[in-house]
């Protein structure tokens, strides 16, 4: 393979961290290259023209990585998408997205010519917003007029009324969540209000009616509290050391505008989790809320566990949630200028190198003993210092150390490490350094530099509050406001991400994404959606008052979203053959079932009624009593959707005489009896064919007690080893058959069984589904919200 000179990527809209990882792989560098030469666009020689999308790169390479077995040649469809993206008609991950989607949904893998065809293109941009002017004042406009068209039809809180307008204003998927969310609430204070009025001056139902919509409402599994809008109060312990002075404070102005200024600074060494999704929604929600923008910072200081899926995951969810980043930058972007920071430390004094131990640094902080390093001369300090930066000496033989107040009550102020030795590339700076920064150094001086306004925590670094202060007041630098909040604590679960890598390696869970944990990844991959972990976010709140959330809400949440969102269809999960004696082996109807019993625009699906039918195992039983609805000799059920209901004449058992092998029923065409209950079913599609099977995996908490904090560390001995559960040869609905459907992270409600989504462990010849959550609300719920 002929070497391409890389200097084309920096002219795409690739930034310095892509290129580091780009250069490591000439096949996709080969590829990018071959699909701007073929598609003759010339925006290699014209990135100031805005005629051509000069930032393309990252979305061609997102197309690549869609199709990684496809040749790039001059008739490939890949061409056509590429010179879409190139003609700057195709400008977001979003479009692209879509047009990913329509080849694969229209065959256009096997036959590239389709796109020749006018009535194809017409439709390819249709989906793909191309042409679409999505300004705010047409977004505006748009909402404006759906508020208007459904008057007191309205939804009575705010966060369902987002997800009602994207899912029937179809255009509006394509406009960026947060700004999206932002125009809503403008549109929703004016008519929103309006609506509630409307709604307020019907005429009350009759007493009766008005108890049984209670009752309805209170076993309903989508039983919502009412959202509130969003406020934010934030507390801080006062400290003198953070007041600006007059000067910094214009200075700061002038670089912001005025704006307010956030950031989410995750550490590069693991994969987010729920507590994370609480932290971005706050900061960029604020930031957003106020007109301000939100930076996406990588703490990378310390290489040694910082690795590229860490960086990748990180960026992934927070474009996943709907975030939008101001700027993404990383902490090691600044060594210079703490390098810098450090020796004017040293040269006024207030910074000295140490030679002591480890753990003799430790004693002396706990014990308020000063180091016999602290008083040495400016000159030798410098001088170590460069010896530190020079490699000359071994990891951990010297640190250097802020010189602040040994006497002080806070642990913190007793002269923190600020610089340490390590011997490790850096994922990002490379081998450049040898020195790296500690948290308690750079974190305020990048939240200075970056010049942020909020710099929003939680309450564990309220203790570094004073150093925070300290270091930024030494160096006469721009002091943010520091507020901590409590962080996020649920039941039966954990968050901490040794403890999750434990579990990995001893093979209780899958992986860092298992659906059994809290990470954003494990999350998605268990059907949550970004829009119910931030429904759920703004439901608990922001406060400084430490507590426990139980899991329950979270999982309501979830409920709540997937109840409109989904499509029903069949499955049975444990299945019993039934024969049906009166049937004929070839007959076959086929009946009309509901996608959704809410929304009649949803449409319907047909499901083939044969002889031979399967039920849930669990529908029979053998003694019949009062209290059960379900099947049992002699006794007569109905069949969701079905013409017919069906009466268990004869039971079949296995050679053991104790399992059940099968069940001879008749089918009631005429539905001569009413029954008590309505199960669902799936039939052989023909005679002697049997439906389409899946692997279903159900899910329960993954521990057996509520705080593990409570058992302290025999956390491991309450493991729930019931929490998976897996449903090897379950029957699925006919719907699956086609593709389209079986769509990783595509979510449905089994019917009767709860919300689940497709597991990207699905291949061509097996799906496999995830349980995201049971359609009952579970009861510790109901007695919270009583509460």
């Amino acid at each position: 393979m002929a070497t391409i000179d890389h200097s084309f990527l920096s002219k795409i809209g690739f930034n310095e961290k892509d290129l580091f990882n780009l250069r490591k792989n000439e096949t996709l560098i080969k590829k990018l290259h071959d699909l701007i030469v073929i598609s003759n666009i010339p925006v290699l020689e014209n990135t100031n023209d805005t005629t051509y999308n000069a930032s393309c790169g990252p979305l061609l390479l997102k197309l690549i990585q869609s199709f990684p077995n496809e040749e790039i040649k001059p008739e490939s469809f890949l061409i056509t998408i590429t010179k879409y993206i190139l003609l700057n008609k195709l400008k977001t991950g979003i479009q692209v997205e879509e047009a990913i989607s329509f080849v694969k949904k229209e065959g256009i893998i096997n036959d590239s010519n389709k796109l020749n065809d006018p009535n194809v293109i017409k439709s390819f941009e249709e989906q793909t917003g191309i042409g679409l002017n999505l300004s705010n004042e047409t977004v505006s406009e748009l909402i404006k007029n759906y508020f208007i068209n459904k008057g007191s039809n309205l939804p009575d809180n705010l966060g369902k009324c987002i997800g009602q307008i994207r899912n029937e204003v179809k255009v509006l998927k394509f406009v960026d969540g947060n700004v999206l969310k932002q125009l809503v609430e403008e549109q929703y204070k004016i008519y929103g209000s309006s609506a509630k009025s409307s709604s307020s001056t019907n005429n009350a139902p009759k007493k009766e009616e008005k108890k049984k919509e209670e009752k309805k409402k209170e076993e309903t599994t989508t039983n919502v509290p009412v959202k509130k809008e969003k406020t934010y109060s934030f507390e801080a312990r006062f400290l003198e050391s953070a007041v600006n002075s007059k000067e910094l404070l214009e200075k700061h102005r002038k670089e912001t505008g005025g704006k307010v200024m956030t950031r989410f600074p995750p550490e590069p060494n693991g994969f987010l989790h729920i507590g994370h999704a609480k932290a971005m929604n706050l900061s960029f929600g604020y930031a957003n809320q106020e007109g301000g923008y939100t930076y996406l910072r990588y703490d990378d200081t310390n290489p040694e566990k910082e690795e590229k899926i860490y960086f990748d995951s990180i960026k992934e969810m927070v474009e996943w949630l709907g975030f939008k980043p101001f700027k993404i930058t990383y902490t090691s972007d600044y060594f210079k200028e703490m390098y810098d920071f450090a020796i004017q430390l040293i040269k006024e004094g207030k910074a000295y190198v140490d030679f002591s131990s480890k753990q003799e640094i430790h004693e002396m902080r706990e014990n308020k003993v000063e180091s016999k390093y602290r008083n040495t001369s400016v000159e030798e300090n410098l001088r170590e210092f460069e010896k530190m930066k020079m490699g000359m000496y071994d990891e951990g033989h010297c640190v250097l150390r802020c010189k602040i107040d040994m006497k002080s009550d806070n642990y913190n102020m007793r002269d923190f490490i600020a610089y340490r030795i390590k011997y490790a590339v850096h994922p990002h700076a490379g081998d450049e350094w040898c020195i790296y920064p500690t948290y308690d150094f750079s974190h305020c001086i990048v939240d200075s530099l970056e010049n942020i306004t909020h710099s929003l925590c939680t309450l564990e670094f309220e203790v570094r509050r004073d150093s925070y202060y300290w270091l930024l007041q030494a160096l006469n630098l721009y002091r943010p406001h520091v507020y901590e909040f409590s962080r996020l604590n649920i039941t039966n679960s954990l968050l901490s991400k040794r403890k999750v890598l434990l579990l990995v390696k001893r093979g209780i869970i899958r992986s860092w994404d298992d659906p059994r944990v809290l990470t954003l990844a494990g999350l998605r991959r268990r059907g949550y959606t970004p829009e119910a972990i931030k429904s759920f976010c703004d439901d608990i709140g922001v406060t400084r008052n430490e507590n426990v959330i139980p899991i329950e809400r979270l999982e309501q949440s979830l409920r709540v979203d997937l109840d409109e969102r989904c499509n029903r269809v069949f499955a049975v999960l444990d299945p019993l053959k039934i024969t049906l004696k009166n049937v004929a082996d070839d007959f076959i109807e086929y009946v009309e079932a509901k996608n959704h019993p809410k929304l009649e625009e949803r449409g319907s699906r047909k499901l083939p009624f044969t002889k031979v039918l399967y039920i849930e195992r669990s529908d029979f039983r053998l003694k019949d009593d009062s209290d059960y609805y379900g099947l049992a000799p002699n006794k007569e059920v109905g069949l969701r959707y079905a013409n017919c209901n069906i009466r268990c004449e004869e039971v079949i058992f296995e050679e053991n005489g104790k399992d059940i092998k099968e069940l001879i029923c008749t089918a009631d065409f005429e539905k001569r009896t009413k029954p008590k209950t309505y199960i669902h079913w799936l039939a052989q599609p023909k005679h002697g064919v049997e439906p389409m099977r899946a692997e279903v995996r159900l899910y329960e908490k993954l521990f057996t007690v509520d705080e593990l904090k409570d058992v302290g560390d025999d956390w491991m001995n309450f493991i729930n080893l019931q929490s998976e559960k897996v449903m090897p040869n379950a029957l699925i609905d006919p719907i699956f058959e086609d593709k389209q459907y079986r769509e990783l992270y595509s979510k449905y409600q089994f019917e009767r069984l709860g919300f689940f989504v497709v597991d990207k462990d699905s291949t061509d010849d097996k799906l496999v589904f995830n349980r995201s959550v049971t359609l009952k609300v579970d009861p510790k719920l109901k007695d919270l919200l009583k509460k």
